[in-house]
This record gives structure tokens, sequence and C-alpha cells, in this order.
């Protein structure tokens, strides 16, 4: 990797570590692992904007392009400070793996600004949008690469990255972004979505290990849109939701949490979760360490470390965020007997019903809620159920089945395509 040492982060690490674990339990034709290791593609851009007091700051923005060997490459944006190029990197080729996992006709792809969009006014944020978009404007299109919301953006990044695209072609093109707002050629439970693929595989895992969901407890690391969701699909499942947490800590309730009560006192009112006083104050790390039947880290990547997995207390823990869980710790969890749905499992229902925002557009025809939340659940369903009976037959954890079985799609698509010239 020192010819490509900007690459060379912790969570590109993480994520060339599953591959080859992955790439040599399959055996994988070694031309093509050297191949799969590194993005097809990587734009760096300077992002230029004038802020409200006249200043011009300069902030660095990515979009990375994994593969594209079975269809236009998809991943979100993401506005954060820690955005570097090596967790760009990761995180697309993490995608490329779910798409080929959930058996969609995408590679991965995945894009960002170091910025704190916290401290940007709405004016700032939209200059700075539609900069990053004009930037990566040669990269993307509804047949080439195809971006979405991710951590620190939401609907209306994507609506302005939509216009100004359509503003340099000259005409309305919706298909080139996902998780778009309704009256732009949005889908209907999309926002949702990943929220409530994460249920459908709990539901799954919970079959499977015949626990009744009357008698789950679940905690939820991050209080986004992944993790608010989470919760209130799991509440309204019938699950108690005993904690939550964001960034600056969480609440405990061994009862179970009044979820849509807390939804209306801390969405969009600027209070904390501790404000809400619905629960006891908790840190992050007592969460993870929650007595729980269900563990969803739904916040950012490697939060579950060696120095915390042996202290778990879950049955179950469903990945909600991308690359939460470090390799060492992945064999203590394994140890433990705890059952692990990964990432490129457990969040893929975000882009499965992206996927349908694109089929919709493209079609120019729209489905109905129930439609999308019916075949959501069904791709997420089948997903989980081979990956289960792939990791059986072989004896494998959940998470190296699930990336035997993505790695294998993209391989075959390599090796049937050829190499050019």
């Amino acid at each position: 990797m020192s010819s490509l040492h900007e690459l060379d982060t912790p969570t590109f690490r993480l994520a060339v570590a599953q591959f080859d674990e992955a790439a040599e339990l399959m055996g994988l034709d070694s031309n093509l692992r050297e191949r799969l290791k590194f993005p097809q593609r990587s734009l760096v851009v300077s992002v230029p904007i004038r802020m409200d007091d006249n200043r011009v700051e300069v902030y660095t923005g990515y979009r990375v392009q994994h593969d594209s060997s079975r269809g236009p490459s998809k991943g979100g944006i993401r506005y954060h400070p820690d955005v570097n190029l090596g967790e760009v990197a990761a995180l697309a080729m993490w995608m490329t793996w779910k798409c080929a996992l959930a058996d969609l006709p995408y590679g991965g792809a995945k894009g960002g600004v170091a910025v704190a969009p916290k401290q940007l006014s709405r004016g700032e944020l939209q200059r700075l949008t539609r900069r990053y978009a004009a930037e990566i404007f040669p990269l993307i299109g509804p047949e080439k690469d195809v971006p979405a919301p991710d951590v620190g953006t939401d609907a209306q990044v994507m609506a302005w990255i939509m216009d100004t695209y359509s503003q340099q072609v000259g005409y309305a093109v919706p298909g080139v972004v996902t998780g778009k707002p309704l009256s732009i050629g949005g889908s209907l439970g999309r926002e949702e979505a990943t929220g409530r693929g994460v249920v459908c595989v709990i539901q799954e895992a919970l079959k499977h290990l015949r626990i009744e969901m009357g008698h789950t407890t679940v905690a939820i690391q991050g209080f986004g849109n992944v993790g608010s969701h989470t919760a209130r699909i799991m509440y309204e499942s019938g699950a108690k939701v005993v904690a939550v947490s964001d960034v600056e800590g969480g609440i405990y309730h061994a009862g179970g949490l009044d979820i849509p009560t807390l939804l209306a006192k801390y969405k969009g009112t600027g209070q904390t979760l501790a404000d809400t006083k619905l629960g006891d104050c908790i840190t992050n790390d007592e969460l993870l360490q929650l007595n729980c039947t269900v563990l969803v880290p739904a916040a950012l990547s490697e939060q579950i470390t060696d120095r915390n997995a042996p202290k778990l207390n879950c049955r179950v823990l469903a990945e909600g965020a991308n690359g939460p869980t470090t390799m060492g710790a992945d064999r203590i969890l394994q140890d433990k007997g705890i059952f692990v749905i990964p990432d490129i499992l457990a969040n893929s229902g975000g882009v499965i019903v992206s996927y349908f925002e694109w089929v919709q557009d493209a079609q120019r025809f729209f489905w109905k809620a129930t439609d999308i939340q019916e075949r959501l659940n069904d791709l997420m369903t089948s997903a989980f159920q081979r990956t289960l009976q792939f990791a059986t037959t072989k004896r494998a954890t959940m998470r190296i089945a699930a990336l035997m079985i993505g790695i294998d799609k993209v391989a075959k698509a390599h090796l049937h395509r050829g190499l050019y010239p």
C-alpha cells in the first residue's frame, strides 16, 4: 500500500482486512484480488466557498468509485470533519459488496466533504453543496454514479445536487441522486428505509434464535436517521427500546423508553436526549455494555473494539453503521456467541430503496408506500436467509458469509467482462 499511502487509514485497513480474509477463504484469483482491494477511480477536489462574512473558505471534497463491473456506482455523500480519502475508499468498497449481496445492479461509490455542517448557515451549506456538485460533475450521472444522503447530509442536500447537475445539462435529471424530496422525484419510504431494513433483519435473527419480539430489549447507539427510525419501528413491533444515545451521550430506562414522546421532544427541538428527562443519563460506552437482547451500533465506524468487545452483553449485534466493529472485536464476539448481523447486510435497506427510487425516476412511474415496504422486506429477508444458509453450510461467520457472497458476484462480473484492452 506504499504507493497509495493516502488511503492508509484505520477504516481502509479494516475494509481491506475483511476483504483479504474472505478472499483467502474463497481462493479468489490473485489478479482479481489486487484489483478489488483498491478503487477504480478516486477524485479529490478543492471546494472554495464564500462565507456569510465574505471570507473565502476552502474545503476538501472526495468522490471514490470502487467498482462499476455490475452497473453504475452507488453511494452516499457525507459531511463530517473527519472525512478523508481512506475512509471514503473503505465505504465505497463496502458499498460494492453491499449492492452485490442485495442483488442490485450497482457497484460501490462514496463521497464526502471534510466539514462540520452544523457550523455552516443554510446559505453556506447550499453554496458548499453546489460547488462540490460542480466539481464532481464529470463523474456523476444516472447511468454512471448516483449519490445519496449519508452522515451530515439529507434530502435538501440531494435536491441542491440534483439542481446543480440539471443546470449543467440543461434539463431536469431526477435520477442523478436518490434520497431526494418527493416533489422532485423522491421515493416514499426512502427516509426510513435503512432503519426499516435493520428491523427486518433483526426480526429474522430473532426467529432464527427463537426469541419473541415481546421479550426483546434493544439498545441503540446513534439517534440520527438510522437509529431513530430503528427505535421507532422496533417500538411499534412490540420490543422494549431500553436505551438510545447520540454524540453527547444517551438515556436508559429499564422498563423501556417512550419512543414516540422521545422523538417529539428531541427531533428538531435543539434539546439533548438528557434534556427530555425520559430516562437516566448514560455514556455511549455504558450503552454498548448494557444487558440487552439486541444492540444496534448506528453511529460511526470502529465503535466496538478489542477494548470493549469483552464487555458486550447482547445476544444479537445488528450493525446499523458502516464498519462499527474491528477485526479483533469480531473474533471476541464470535467466542462470546453473539449473533452478528454485519453492516453490508443489516444497513442495506437504504441502498435498496435508493434503487427503487432510481427505477421509479427512470420509468417516470411511482409506487405506493406499501409496495416499497413489501419489496424492501422481500429483498432484505432473502439476503438474510441466503447469508445464514451460506454461513451454516460453510461454517463461517455471518460477516464472512455476506462478504463471500458479495465478492463472488463482483468477481464473476469481472471474469465475464474480461480485461480491457
